[in-house]
């Protein structure tokens, strides 16, 4: 986030990584261990419905296959530095040769990479399915930032988790020419950020931690936050209130308000930005009570949507 003083916005840019991917080939990969695998292991699948009770009431027509390829991409997921076939093994209760060979298949699809340490990490398969659910957030959230903006005169922004920073996904920039404004595509520290916060809050407490404590916690001014415990602390107040504050503590004469967009699977935010002479008072909460608004219009808590699609006969 930088502060403008004059009309047109200083772009910052980024050059991302150039990464590679090795072709696979028709040969197996050796064992992430390095092991033989032998035995046949479970691949079994029956299509015949279970006989328990389903989510709605009627039979339980689960596949066992789907379910497992669920819980080793649910795990690779959340464990972006990689995973071995023993540690996929070991979480899913998987018997070894069987867990190889739907690695090896998830990998032949792209959906899986292997590097040549063995570790297993999600791949370029989803790249296009998650760029589809970016724009789709994008385009609903983009109304909004513009109602925001118009109102309050201040830059409206929607950021999401990238690994160990906050992405600004879209931006609505004040008119002002004094301003805080960060281009789309741009990325700021999580700890330091009203939308790193709110982020962050929608996270299990460990997960965040562990973020944390790859990303470190650099002070960019005196009033960053640059303790885990404290900022353990920060985040249950944020989950309290249903709002996170940057009083300052990314650029020494900012404020920033965001709330969490509770409603998607995609961990995200929309915050106002501004220079703190201009924002302060009931003008923060009058921003904390509009962002709320917008949050639920743009992504309503599941437990306020009706999925029953009618009652069954």
């Amino acid at each position: 986030m930088t502060d403008e003083t004059n009309e047109s916005p200083t772009k910052r840019t980024e050059n991302a990584e150039d990464k590679t991917i090795d072709d696979h080939t028709d040969d197996p990969p050796d064992s992430a261990e390095g092991e033989q695998l032998e035995g046949t292991g479970d691949d079994s699948d029956s299509t015949e419905p279970a006989r328990g009770e389903g989510a709605r009431g009627g039979r339980d027509y689960t596949q066992r296959s789907v379910v497992r390829v669920c819980s080793i991409l649910n795990m690779l997921q959340r464990e972006v530095d990689g995973v071995t076939l023993n540690e996929i093994v070991e979480a899913t209760g998987l018997a070894k040769p069987s867990a190889f060979r739907y690695m090896w298949t998830l990998v032949r699809q792209s959906y899986v990479e292997r590097d040549e340490k063995g570790l297993y990490r999600l791949g370029l398969g989803f790249a296009g399915l998650q760029s589809r659910q970016l724009e789709a957030l994008r385009e609903r959230t983009r109304p909004h930032l513009r109602a925001l903006g118009k109102e309050f005169e201040e830059t409206a922004n929607l950021g999401l988790l990238d690994n160990d920073a906050v992405l600004y996904l879209d931006v609505v920039d004040s008119p002002l020419g004094v301003r805080l404004s960060s281009p789309p595509g741009s990325r700021d520290p999580l700890h330091t950020t009203a939308m790193g916060k709110a982020i962050c809050s929608t996270l299990p407490e460990e997960q965040a931690r562990e973020i944390l404590r790859r990303a470190g916690l650099t002070a960019i001014t005196p009033k960053s936050i640059t303790n885990l415990d404290d900022f353990t602390e920060e985040l249950a107040r944020v989950r309290k209130d249903g709002y996170a504050v940057d009083d300052g503590e990314n650029e020494r004469d900012g404020r920033c308000v965001a709330v969490p967009l509770l409603g998607t699977r995609i961990p995200a935010a929309i915050s106002i930005s501004a220079p703190a002479f201009r924002f302060e008072g009931r003008r923060i909460e009058r921003a904390v009570e509009k962002l709320t608004e917008a949050a639920e219009l743009i992504a309503p808590r599941p437990a306020e949507v009706d999925l029953s699609g009618g009652d069954d006969d």
